[in-house]
């Protein structure tokens, strides 16, 4: 690869697989929990949080970009006692584009999740509670398994959303070559100069191909879910 793409695109790629992997472990486990609350509890401000969950589908995500650069910018509600108090800065920084692309993914993680848990009957884990078991050993040992390809579905889906994430990503860290730069950013840099598009191509090229694999891979193990439930 390293012969036909230019150390700026191979740069781009590292970065861009080191924020999608970052950003789907960290809000894997943040996933099943919100999956879990909204698949099987009721509670007052259910339907507030399925809506806050999705929000940044619906968002153009320079808004959302915008919205973290207020909240987590160097002066921001949360960013500055970050700064402040533990000397962290995420704004323009490659650990601001994790949290910017686990949020525009995390709407996709979730959904896949929960789908997997609504084809679950919670009555397995009613009866692992009458034989002694609580409920966080009822789901890790009954729950968890029969949806663990929904899971991993989710989270490819997450990690392809994640490679490609442009607009909240550009808004919030900038697109800064080696640290902040990532695929979508490199393919728009790469047209913004007289010449860049045989580079932008290959870029495009390398995108397509991951998110196919990455919907493909996400279609066989949601299948994979249904016939594990179902027995067949």
């Amino acid at each position: 690869m390293s012969g036909w793409l230019s150390p700026e695109a191979l740069e781009a790629i590292r970065l861009s697989l080191k924020v999608a992997l970052w950003a789907t472990v960290l809000s894997l486990p943040a996933g099943i929990f919100v999956a879990y609350a909204l698949a099987r509890w009721r509670f007052p401000g259910k339907q507030l949080l399925n809506g806050l969950v999705h929000l940044p589908l619906i968002l153009p995500p320079v808004v959302t970009g915008y919205l973290l650069l207020l909240a987590f910018g160097r002066t921001g509600l949360i960013g500055q006692p970050l700064y402040d108090w533990f000397g962290i800065t995420l704004a323009f920084r490659w650990t601001g584009a994790v949290l910017a692309a686990a949020i525009m993914a995390f709407p996709l993680l979730v959904r896949a999740i929960r789908l997997a848990l609504e084809a679950v009957d919670p009555k397995l884990e009613e009866a692992a509670k009458t034989l002694g078991a609580s409920r966080l050993l009822g789901f890790a040992t009954i729950t968890l398994p029969l949806i663990l390809p929904g899971v991993i579905a989710g989270a490819v889906l997450a990690f392809a959303k994640a490679m490609g994430e442009f607009g909240a990503t550009i808004t919030f860290v900038s697109n800064i070559p080696g640290q902040t730069q990532t695929v979508p950013s490199a393919i728009y840099a790469f047209l913004q100069v007289p010449g860049g598009e045989g580079a932008a191509l290959q870029l495009v090229v390398i995108s397509v191909g991951l998110a196919l694999g990455a919907l493909l891979l996400s279609e066989v193990l949601s299948r994979r879910v249904a016939k594990r439930i179902s027995g067949r």
